[in-house]
């Protein structure tokens, strides 16, 4: 491997051991050689997330040009074009490799431009639209690397695991979305509980929610637990020597969730974290389960 593509791979290692700490930890579990290819996924995605979310200071159509223009760099790359980028490199060549849908990494782009003008999604089928661009696809992009005895029936599951991981992600993340301008949240289901988003910033600033808000966090938690039903299946689909890694981000993902459950879904009290003794635990023990176990769906029943 050449010197520049070997940078490249080690810059999106750093991004994702920096910034990704759950899914990096599971990465771990991986064969070596898988893992250079997932932290490229990540790379790109983080790269992309940072443009939009690290340039705060900068106006909307500046942020937007930047990542219209690095996007379009990426695309000249697909096209065989010299890449000055200090990641991309790394991850048209994870995408040659594997030759993964270019249409996935476009259907990402598009929804992190939405970010930029989007601030909030009136139903759950709307926020869906966007998830689909910046969390199903990943799951897509994901298969082919860690591979699957039926690429076909695994490819919803992969699908709703992006779902679900992304939503459990918004779920913690109330607050610092609130910081950054956006709800995801969806309108109809604030409505449903009598929460606003006047509601939503008083919380912040007062560090704890009101229990129209733990309701309305309960029902979003009810909510991505069904998309971690939805993946299960999926998980024992994976190449043997995949599932470890997977089972390990499924239950810790999952376990932010019942860190949400446990401070009574109050997600303004404090960031909802899995403990690092129990991030450990979980991970020795998905390296121990045999291959093809089926994974529990996390959390605690919800009602």
């Amino acid at each position: 491997m050449d010197t520049d593509l070997t940078a490249a791979y080690d810059r999106c290692r750093d991004l994702h051991r920096r910034h990704g700490r759950t899914y990096y930890l599971a990465t771990r579990l991986l064969p070596a050689w898988k893992r250079r290819h997932v932290h490229a996924l990540y790379g790109f995605t983080r790269y992309a997330d940072e443009i939009v979310d690290r340039t705060e200071d900068l106006p909307p159509a500046e942020r937007a040009a930047r990542l219209d223009d690095w996007g379009g760099r990426f695309v000249a790359g697909l096209h065989g074009e010299p890449v000055d980028d200090p990641l991309l490199p790394a991850v048209l060549h994870t995408i040659a490799v594997f030759d993964l849908d270019r249409d996935d990494f476009a259907s990402f782009l598009k929804s992190m431009a939405m970010d930029l003008t989007v601030h909030s999604y009136r139903t759950y089928d709307h926020l869906l639209d966007y998830m689909e661009g910046s969390a199903a696809v990943i799951g897509t992009m994901m298969l082919p690397i860690l591979g699957s005895s039926d690429p076909l029936a695994a490819r919803e599951p992969a699908r709703q695991l992006g779902f679900a991981f992304q939503l459990t992600n918004f779920i913690r993340d109330v607050a610092e979305d609130l910081d950054r301008g956006r709800t995801y949240l969806p309108d109809e289901d604030m409505a449903r509980f009598g929460v606003t988003r006047d509601n939503l910033l008083a919380a912040r600033a007062a560090g704890r929610s009101t229990g129209a808000i733990r309701d309305l966090v309960r029902y979003e938690v009810a909510r991505a637990q069904a998309h971690y039903a939805a993946a299960a299946a999926g998980v024992t689909m994976l190449a043997p020597a995949s599932q470890a890694c997977i089972r390990t981000a499924y239950a810790l993902y999952g376990g932010i969730l019942g860190e949400v459950a446990a401070q009574d879904f109050d997600v303004f009290v404090r960031r909802a974290v899995v403990p690092q003794r129990r991030r450990m635990a979980v991970a020795a023990r998905a390296l121990l389960t045999p291959a093809g176990t089926p994974v529990t769906v996390p959390g605690p029943p919800v009602r």
